[in-house]
C-alpha cells in the first residue's frame, strides 16, 4: 500500500515540476504520464477516481490583458483652479488618487498626482487633463502586453488546483503516519503555490483593469527680490568682539598646549649658544 502511494506522490510531483518549466503546453504531457500510472500493476485503483486536469480554454482573441500608464506634465497660471478641474476628471471617471503631494518651491508650486483611471476611459482621461489654458511640458504614454503571463498563471492555477486535488485523494486512502505526513506536507506546499499564484493574478488583474498616470501640476511664481534679513549694527559690533575675544583665547592656549616643544628649543638654543661660546674661546 505504501510503495504504490509513493508511486503515485512521485508521478504527481513529476507532473507539477514539469508544470512549472513547461507553462501552458504541459497539460497534453501531464495526461501522458497519467496514463502511464493508471496503466501500472496495482495504481489504477488509486487514481482511476481522480480525472486528469480539466484541459485550459484558450481565452478569445479581443480579450488581451494590456497594461497602460503613463505621465504628463502641465504648467498652469491658477493652480488650484487646475487641480479643481483634475479632481472633477477624477469623479468623472469613476478614477481615485493613489497618491497626492504638494511642494511650495521658492520658483513654484508643484502638484504631484497619481491617477488610477478605468482602463476603457485612460485616453478620453488624459485627453480631457490638456484641455483648458495649461501648456503641456512633457507627455509619455505606454502599453504592455500580459496576456501571455495571464494564461501561463492561469493555466499553473488550474493544473495546481487539480493536483491538490489528487493529494486530498491520496490522504483519504492514506494508512500510515508517514504516509500522511508526507501527503499533508506536498499539500502545504502546493496550497502556498496556487496562493502565490493567485496573488499575482489579482496584481495583473488590477494593473489591466486600471491604469496609472502621474501629472505634475505646476505655477511659476513671480520673482520678487527679498533682502535678507541682518541684526543691527550694534548688535553685529557685540557679535564681532566677542568673536575676537574667543579667538585670542583659542590661539593662547593653542601655544600654551605646545610647551613641550618650547622646552625643547630652549634647550637646543641654549646648547648652541655654548657651543658657539666654547669655539670663541679655542
Amino acid at each position: 500500500m505504501t510503495h504504490k502511494i509513493l508511486i503515485i506522490i512521485a508521478f504527481i510531483l513529476v507532473v507539477v515540476s514539469c508544470d512549472q518549466n513547461r507553462g501552458g503546453n504541459d497539460m497534453f504531457y501531464a495526461d501522458d504520464i497519467m496514463e502511464e500510472v493508471k496503466m501500472m500493476p496495482g495504481v489504477g485503483q488509486y487514481t482511476k477516481a481522480n480525472p486528469s486536469p480539466e484541459k485550459p480554454l484558450k481565452p478569445e482573441a479581443d480579450k488581451k490583458k494590456i497594461i497602460r500608464d503613463g505621465r504628463i506634465g502641465l504648467r498652469v497660471t491658477e493652480l488650484e483652479k487646475a487641480k479643481a478641474r483634475i479632481d472633477s476628471l477624477v469623479k468623472k471617471y469613476n478614477a481615485y488618487y493613489a497618491g497626492e503631494n504638494f511642494n511650495n518651491y521658492s520658483r513654484e508650486s508643484v502638484y504631484l498626482l497619481k491617477v488610477r483611471i478605468p482602463a476603457q476611459a485612460f485616453d478620453q482621461f488624459v485627453n480631457d487633463t490638456e484641455n483648458g489654458k495649461v501648456e503641456v511640458l512633457y507627455k509619455e504614454l505606454s502599453s504592455r502586453d500580459v496576456t501571455e503571463e495571464y494564461i501561463d498563471l492561469e493555466t499553473r492555477l488550474k493544473n495546481k488546483r487539480a493536483y491538490l486535488n489528487r493529494f486530498k485523494e491520496l490522504l483519504k486512502q492514506a494508512r500510515t503516519i508517514s504516509e500522511i505526513l508526507e501527503i499533508e506536507e506536498k499539500i502545504r506546499g502546493l496550497e502556498e503555490e496556487i496562493e502565490s499564484t493567485t496573488g499575482r493574478l489579482r496584481y495583473l488583474s488590477n494593473q489591466v483593469d486600471y491604469s496609472s498616470l502621474d501629472i505634475s501640476l505646476s505655477k511659476l511664481k513671480d520673482f520678487k527680490y527679498k533682502p535678507d534679513i541682518r541684526d543691527k549694527f550694534s548688535e553685529q559690533l557685540k557679535k564681532s568682539l566677542s568673536k575676537g575675544w574667543y579667538g585670542f583665547i583659542d590661539i593662547m592656549l593653542f601655544l600654551i598646549r605646545l610647551w613641550p616643544l618650547w622646552i625643547v628649543s630652549l634647550l637646543l638654543i641654549y646648547l648652541i649658544k655654548t657651543i658657539k661660546k666654547r669655539r670663541k674661546q679655542l
